[in-house]
């Protein structure tokens, strides 16, 4: 995608003009392509102590477009694991909206590019190609998935597969009781109660695996 030959629409309130057609918004970004709008909120910096702001406006952009993405640096374990426990805490869902965590802000530019580009050209690609691009996305989307679920001490992909297909999302996940969880997957006791604490009581959460 030729930036220059996007276009980014701006709200009410100021704006700091970027080169080749993107307006930074206060690290919002809405790129044009082709006729089809992808929005962004770009969190430069993750400020563990402070969450519930991003969240909190994060819930209210995603109502306002169908194509919403969130693009987080996080370099320090630290901030990974204060972001996966918010996702927890704030019942967010798998692809509403999509959350792209990255090392450092170039790369965070990287994947807006990259998204925004791809979201362009599958309007234009014909509707084969489409949907495989679509189960791409899919894919990425259970990825991401296995990462949050398998941050629980304990529990590997199969786990998580079983959990996916058994209960459903994370929010599913977070609200389902120890019982629930036993009924219809074939996870261990043991396990069964990790899931359960580790979601429902903070003073047991410890250092996910995530990495």
């Amino acid at each position: 995608m030729h930036l220059s030959d996007s276009t980014t629409s701006a709200p009410s309130h100021a704006t700091l003009s970027g080169t080749g057609g993107v307006c930074l918004m206060r690290n919002d970004f809405i790129f044009n392509c082709g006729g089809l709008s992808v929005a962004f909120v770009f969190v430069t910096n993750w400020d563990c102590n402070n969450v519930s702001l991003i969240f909190s406006r994060v819930q209210k952009l995603r109502t306002q477009f169908a194509r919403f993405y969130v693009i987080i640096t996080l370099p320090a374990k630290q901030q990974m694991n204060s972001f996966i426990q918010s996702y927890f805490t704030f019942e967010m869902v798998i692809g509403k909206p999509t959350f792209v965590p990255v090392q450092d802000i170039e790369m965070g530019f990287e994947k807006m590019v990259k998204i925004a580009h791809s979201s362009g050209v599958y309007k234009q690609q014909k509707v084969g190609e489409k949907l495989k691009a679509e189960k791409k996305l899919s894919v990425q989307g259970m990825n991401f998935y296995l990462k949050v679920v398998t941050s629980i001490p304990g529990i590997d992909n199969h786990d998580a597969n079983a959990l996916s297909q058994a209960i459903g999302s994370v929010q599913a996940i977070a609200k389902a009781s120890k019982d629930q969880i036993l009924e219809n997957t074939d996870l261990s006791a043991e396990k069964a109660e990790m899931i359960s604490r580790f979601l429902r009581d903070p003073k047991f959460y410890s250092s996910p695996k995530i990495t």
